[in-house]
């Protein structure tokens, strides 16, 4: 059974193949998107058994993003395929400062549909890491429902649960999002914030603050990312500042808050020392800047190792 499971949803995406307003843009590459589904891509990667609970729709875009998904090595088999709603997709648009808008067509999608008789109880428990992102709760009240039943789950079974609030304000406005997952919060554990979402949940934007403030809610530790600064980790013992790794010409910055929570969850799977988590953490958050895609900056564990240990891979 997978040392960490993940639910939410995971659409497919369609990259543009060059900059400029969407309207303009007719050829595009066909991919996958979901932040739960990066996480345990990357959990895989790095060398650790992770599976996906999610509703897709039984259609083409559906079989290609459970095929994707899976044959990264994460178990689906907890994936239902509905036959009345579709899969969500979405376009990105490119300007030409490499700033990416997002536009969704997934409302009332498959996964919008997950509820809580989806979940398997006996699944869950076999964890050791729930990881759940506060994109899930926002597609729709059921779905919110889901992610508390499955924290819920997990909380009567000892497993830690994970939490990034991952907030998208195209999905519901800033007082539903910070009053929603609050309450997310006091289910967490573990709680990897950026340095803006704690502004927006608590109205603080001093890093040690924000992470005092989850900690008050029942966190055991709390990784607030701060981009090109590293990371803050704090626990109510101690404060652990760990910079930002370079590991080379910044590319493109989705998904990396995805690998950074991959990187530090494979820490702490491995009972690594907090700054060694950190470290690791900044470091695959860090790769996945310089390559463009949402999974396809995903390191693999020798990759990272190379990175970090600023050894040359062996290409030829």
């Amino acid at each position: 059974m997978p040392e960490l499971v993940t639910l939410g949803e995971t659409m497919a995406v369609f990259n543009p193949a060059s900059s400029g307003p969407l309207q303009y843009i007719s050829d595009y590459k066909r991919l996958i998107g979901g932040a739960e589904s990066n996480v345990a891509i990357g959990v895989s990667r790095l060398g650790h058994s992770s599976g996906w609970i999610s509703r897709l729709g039984s259609d083409p875009f559906g079989r290609f993003v459970n095929n994707f998904i899976r044959g990264e090595g994460v178990d689906t088999s907890k994936v239902i395929f509905d036959d009345e709603y579709p899969t969500g997709i979405y376009f990105k648009e490119i300007k030409a400062t490499g700033d990416v808008t997002v536009f969704y067509y997934r409302k009332g999608s498959a996964a919008s549909m997950m509820s809580p008789a989806d979940l398997d109880e006996a699944y869950i428990k076999s964890a050791k890491i729930l990881h759940v992102s506060g994109i899930t709760p926002a597609l729709s009240e059921n779905c919110k429902q889901t992610v508390f039943r499955a924290m819920e789950i997990a909380k009567s079974a000892g497993i830690k649960v994970s939490f990034d609030p991952n907030i998208r304000l195209k999905l519901w406005n800033r007082q539903k999002a910070a009053s929603v997952l609050r309450e997310i919060a006091a289910y967490a554990d573990i709680v990897l914030p950026g340095i803006d979402e704690g502004e927006i949940i608590f109205g603080v934007n001093e890093p040690q603050a924000v992470a005092e403030r989850f900690l008050e809610l029942g966190a055991s530790v709390v990784a607030v990312k701060l981009g090109k600064n590293g990371a803050m980790v704090v626990t109510r013992d101690e404060v652990i500042e760990s910079p930002a790794f370079d590991a080379g010409r910044v590319i493109d910055t989705v998904g990396a808050g995805d690998a950074f929570a991959a990187g530090f969850l494979t820490g702490v799977l491995e009972g690594m020392p907090l700054a060694q988590v950190a470290g690791l953490a900044n470091a695959c958050g860090g790769f996945a800047t310089t390559i463009v895609g949402d999974v396809e900056g995903l390191p693999l564990r020798d990759e990272i190792e190379a990175l970090i240990n600023k050894k040359r891979l062996i290409e030829r």
